[in-house]
């Protein structure tokens, strides 16, 4: 807080008379004024559209002879003040859009020359001041908790819990808590606070099953809905058969995403593959492994039909995810939507031009995972060097790795791998996805419950044998595919 105190101070030292302060933290925002107007032996009085203009702190009847929650009669008041005072408004913005009697005295305010002038201060979680005001303004923000102050809350909040359970220690280890201080980061003192104690109160702990429920709390507090959607079941890697390349260079990575030290962090990877070989498994897979939240970005719910919307929305997903950051942002099928060619007007291209621009400027750590199918529809300036950390090539599984997809959905499904001949079915599913493999058993579970019959070897191998796969039906795309990714890539297996 002192640093806020100090920064509001040198916008009030350059005779700024109408200051915004974006801010959910409204309480916040009041205890750093009334910091500053004490340090500085200010008045400080504070407009609602409830109370009207009261002194903070001392309550009783609203100031002036007329109703002061007319935001008309509050705007003279403030006006005719002759003392350097700090007025706060806090529900002032939705009379700023159609009301221009408002607008004119605000505008008067903010135009008043002189250090015995007033200074309007307006609160608010989103603020659009009117063209003719814009000027005279200045925006300040408020600074968010950094770790150690995470840290202190998330303790305090932990000390408060053990104080209302006669002394019970809240349980958890050193990996945890540092893990629920970096997905808390980008939160108000306030949120933060509120979060902490969602997490602690139930049963006095702090564990990683905590950390998808916090993440999805932050999300929902965040706004992101629509273009952003917060994935809640990521994976892990042992769901993931073969991709050992891959799960090898991300557990090299995975400290140095998270150290705020390091200059160069792992900014993201391209996965490029064929039809169901697991590129969206491992982008789950990712989050899973760093314990971090995974968002999804939807290319159908960002293109809008109103010119420059588009890119708009992509502003302010890319912002949104910053803002949810330690966080991994996944791009499905990303062909879908930076594809090359003019068909849409040149919306694809703009879509790209944002998308490189915050690739190259992000400071923020936001991984992002990228994957794609038809990778010869995507623009030279996406793929080359410099855009992702690398280029994985995710092929058909090999024998070992379709043993051991087989082995992971048995499994999944109460079935012991040891009571089927996995050789014989690695054999007979040459050809096959990880997708394909899954369906194979689940289309097993289908028929034994149709046919009143066992599950058994017979019976998914009948499966595998009735199904053409997609190495077979689209065998020339497949081909193409694997040319192109020869010198390209790294293979992921």
């Amino acid at each position: 807080m002192k640093n806020d105190i100090h920064d509001l101070g040198l916008v009030m030292d350059s005779r700024v008379k109408l200051v915004l302060i974006e801010s959910w933290d409204e309480r916040r925002v009041l205890e750093t004024l009334t910091s500053l107007a004490i340090k500085r032996g200010l008045g400080l009085l504070t407009w609602s559209v409830s109370e009207g203009l009261q002194r903070l702190g001392f309550g009783g009847e609203p100031l002036g002879e007329e109703d002061s929650r007319d935001p008309e009669v509050a705007l003279r008041l403030i006006k005719a003040d002759p003392q350097p005072s700090l007025y706060v408004l806090c529900d002032l913005h939705p009379f700023l859009a159609d009301n221009p009697r408002v607008v004119r005295l605000l505008k008067e305010v903010a135009m008043a020359e002189g250090n015995h002038k007033p200074t309007a201060v307006l609160v608010s979680h989103a603020l659009k001041l009117p063209p003719e005001v814009q000027r005279y303004a200045a925006r300040f923000s408020l600074a968010l908790p950094g770790e150690e102050e995470l840290l202190s809350i998330v303790r305090e909040e932990a000390t408060r819990w053990s104080e209302r359970n006669r002394g019970a220690r809240v349980r958890t280890d050193n990996r945890t808590l540092q893990q629920v201080v970096k997905n808390l980061r980008g939160m108000s003192h306030g949120e933060a606070r509120a979060l902490a104690r969602n997490v602690i109160c139930d049963d006095g702990a702090i564990t990683q099953e905590d950390l998808p429920e916090l993440n999805k709390a932050k999300f929902q507090l965040l706004d992101m809905e629509g273009v952003l959607s917060f994935e809640y079941e990521t994976a892990r890697f042992a769901e993931v058969g073969g991709l050992d390349n891959l799960k090898r260079w991300l557990a090299e990575r995975q400290a140095a995403l998270l150290d705020e030290k390091v200059k160069d962090r792992p900014r993201g990877v391209m996965l490029v593959g064929v039809q169901g070989g697991g590129k969206s498994l491992a982008a789950k897979a990712v989050a899973g492994l760093w314990g971090l939240p995974l968002l999804r970005l939807d290319f159908a719910c960002l293109y809008n039909k109103f010119f420059g919307e588009t890119e708009r929305n992509l502003r302010e997903a890319l912002k949104l995810a910053e803002q949810m950051s330690p966080c991994v942002l996944w791009m499905d099928e990303v062909e879908k939507g930076l594809s090359s060619g003019d068909h849409d007007s040149g919306v694809s291209q703009r879509v790209l031009g944002t998308l490189l621009t915050w690739m190259a400027e992000r400071k923020a750590p936001v991984f992002l995972v990228a994957t794609a199918n038809a990778v010869d529809r995507l623009a030279p300036e996406l793929l080359r060097k410099g855009r992702f950390d690398e280029l994985f090539f995710i092929d058909l599984p090999q024998p070992e790795v379709r043993a051991d997809i087989f082995r992971i959905h048995l499994a999944r499904r109460e079935l012991d791998p040891a009571q089927f001949d996995l050789h014989e079915l690695v054999l007979a599913s040459e050809g096959f996805s990880g997708a394909e493999i899954e369906q194979a058993v689940v289309g097993m579970l289908y028929a034994s419950q149709a046919q009143q019959c066992a599950v058994d070897q017979a019976l998914l191998l009948r499966q595998l044998r009735a199904s053409s796969p997609l190495s077979v039906v689209m065998a020339e795309q497949l081909a193409s595919l694997r040319s192109w990714a020869h010198d390209r890539c790294v293979r992921a297996d």
